[in-house]
């Protein structure tokens, strides 16, 4: 089985997940966002017009920026995010066809996983990290009970329900990667409101993980 791209060295395990961004305001949240220390960025394919967002997205942020789309759900979808100059595949489950096609196009895969035979075999699939959704169902124990059983280096995320609240809590767990959603952005939020909510949570992130310099 071919692999997916290894996840990159970002300066903070953060995903800010703009579910329902529209186009016309996607590069001013984004760059708010990778200003305030945030520099990867989901757009959601349940959002108006996905992946233009993600196209305007990827050609404002620098090349470092790792921008994407979530609730990936087939081989043709992540063959429109190639398109648009995506280079993160997340998805709320593990499929086959999508992360063969995602190994294709050497992207960083996240798939979501809920139990052990699915974080399994989204690690038999190659990816890259596994995104533990609905993580708020999971809680830093569950995780920790299942990360005990993965491979030495496995990459673990929790996304659904979390926010800078929950950092310490699923470091403890083991958790290196989180994915922001309504904590940091809804449709309707001024850039302003986005970015102060950015700035927070990484503040946060600094004082949990140690500020990257």
């Amino acid at each position: 089985m071919s692999l997916t791209a290894p996840f990159p060295q970002l300066k903070r395990g953060l995903v800010a997940i703009l579910r329902g961004l529209r186009p016309n305001e996607a590069v001013a949240v984004a760059e708010a966002i990778y200003r305030a220390g945030i520099e990867a960025i989901e757009v959601p394919l349940n959002s108006p017009d996905p992946f233009l967002s993600i196209a305007s997205i990827a050609k404002a942020l620098p090349a470092e920026a790792l921008v994407g789309a979530g609730t990936v759900l087939t081989a043709e979808d992540v063959d429109a995010l190639k398109r648009a100059d995506g280079r993160l595949l997340v998805s709320p489950n593990i499929d086959a066809d999508v992360m063969r096609r995602a190994a294709h196009h050497g992207m960083v895969t996240m798939p979501g996983v809920l139990t052990p035979s699915e974080a399994f075999q989204a690690i038999q699939l190659g990816a890259s990290a596994l995104k533990f959704f609905p993580a708020s169902v999971l809680g830093p124990g569950g995780i920790a009970a299942m990360r005990a059983v993965l491979p030495a280096g496995t990459l673990v995320g929790a996304v659904g329900g979390v926010s800078e609240k929950d950092f310490a809590g699923y470091k403890a767990a083991g958790v290196s990667v989180f994915g922001l959603g309504s904590s940091l952005f809804k449709p309707g939020m001024t850039v302003a409101d986005v970015a102060a909510r950015a700035e927070a949570a990484v503040v946060v992130w600094d004082q949990v993980f140690g500020e990257q310099k």
